[in-house]
């Protein structure tokens, strides 16, 4: 499935870092930022979660939540969100549903092998649920400003 840009957000309920859970449906009337990485603890997932981290009181200023989702297991998250100091949910999908939903659970390539990953996804959804901005193969080099201006202009 591939959604694009006007298309309903998939709601979704998945456990989170610190025992709790989150689902869409409940933060209706917020602008949410929801990004899709590959694996706690790796190179680009630490830069991108902590670009994230050190612009949440940005993204916050415009009541605006970030929740970032990966295969990784809540117990996972919480070392994760420890190490690194974040301060936003870290939602666990270890079944892939929602990276499904979502269109980011792909196939992948790497040294001639094939093998099925999240595509580093981003989306942006406005209050009423609706997606107003994607990107998909993300370079994490500048994206979360360019994600931050986007919630902006909503």
């Amino acid at each position: 499935m591939t959604l694009d840009v006007g298309d309903k957000a998939p709601d979704f309920d998945l456990p989170t870092d610190g025992g709790g859970s989150v689902k869409l449906s409940d933060l209706k009337g917020k602008p949410v930022v929801i990004y899709f990485y590959p694996k706690d603890m790796t190179p680009g997932c630490t830069t991108e979660s902590c670009e994230f981290r050190d612009a949440e009181p940005d993204f916050s200023a415009v009541n605006a939540q970030i929740i970032g989702i990966s295969k990784d297991s809540a117990d996972r998250h919480d070392k994760f969100k420890a190490k690194h100091d974040l301060n936003f949910i870290l939602a666990s999908d270890e079944n892939s549903t929602t990276c499904e939903d979502y269109g980011t659970w792909t196939e992948k390539s790497m040294y001639g092998k094939k093998f099925m990953g999240i595509e580093r996804s981003t989306f942006v959804i406005d209050g009423d649920g609706v997606i107003r901005n994607v990107w998909r193969k993300v370079k994490v080099k500048n994206h979360v400003a360019e994600v931050l201006a986007a919630v902006k202009a909503l």
